[in-house]
């Protein structure tokens, strides 16, 4: 059995859709980020960064990973699933893995930060990583012209970076020009399992649109925590 504590950001919302694709029993923990309880002392002995997700494995001595990238390695290692094992199938799937980790989420999320929740608009700055991400999705729709997925077979690197793409609206960036990136979207979407996965948990606002009362609510309560220093409820982990 697998402790999942989480939250519904991208980055959390990677480790759910995981599990629930590798068929793996977990229990769900809900983390209220905009209490602080990733600051906790609990929480804290589990991921010295404070942030989520984190997996606690039961079955191995309550051995916690965390680093949602590490989680998914670790997951797919341990199922045998979603990740090859000989040298160059399971290196295409963590080069994406990293493509992911490096850019994709360190780029969307200073997006969200500077579209959505700085208490000032800084307008190169928000140029700045929107075209980033620009440049980030141009990468994967050129490679995914050519590939069903971004790794031979559908892998723990689709479910990463899919999570993030799929709220391209919340960081201001449109998917018109990147048209096989959209059907790579569109198809993972209809999966049951990256379904189920969302749910765990579900979230407040839906950051693949904006616009109502409860996106800007979210927006409002995150602007706060970034005036305070604290951690944003934008994509940790």
């Amino acid at each position: 059995m697998i402790d999942l504590y989480t939250a519904a950001t991208p980055n959390g919302h990677k480790v759910s859709i995981a599990l629930e694709e590798m068929g793996v029993p977990y229990h769900l923990h809900v983390v209220d980020l905009s209490a602080g309880e990733q600051k906790t002392p609990f929480f804290v002995n589990l991921c010295p960064n404070g942030r989520i997700p984190v997996i606690v494995d039961r079955s191995e001595s309550d051995f916690a990973v965390f680093e949602s990238g590490a989680i998914l390695i670790y997951l797919a290692e341990k199922t045998g699933l979603f990740l090859p094992t000989d040298a160059k199938g399971r290196s295409l799937v963590m080069q994406w893995l990293m493509f992911q980790m490096g850019g994709v989420g360190p780029m969307m999320g200073q997006a969200n930060v500077f579209f959505r929740y700085f208490p000032e608009k800084i307008p190169a700055a928000i140029d700045r990583y929107q075209g980033e991400c620009r440049r980030l999705f141009g990468v994967l729709d050129r490679h995914l012209a050519d590939h069903a997925y971004l790794a031979g077979d559908y892998s723990i690197a689709d479910m990463a970076n899919w999570a993030w793409v799929r709220t391209h609206r919340w960081s201001g960036v449109s998917l018109d020009e990147f048209a096989h990136l959209k059907r790579w979207r569109d198809d993972i979407r209809a999966r049951p399992a990256v379904q189920r996965g969302l749910l765990a948990p579900p979230s407040t606002v839906d950051l693949t649109r904006d616009g109502d009362s409860a996106a800007q609510k979210f927006s409002e309560d995150a602007r706060k925590m970034v005036e305070t220093g604290q951690s944003k409820p934008r994509n940790t982990g």
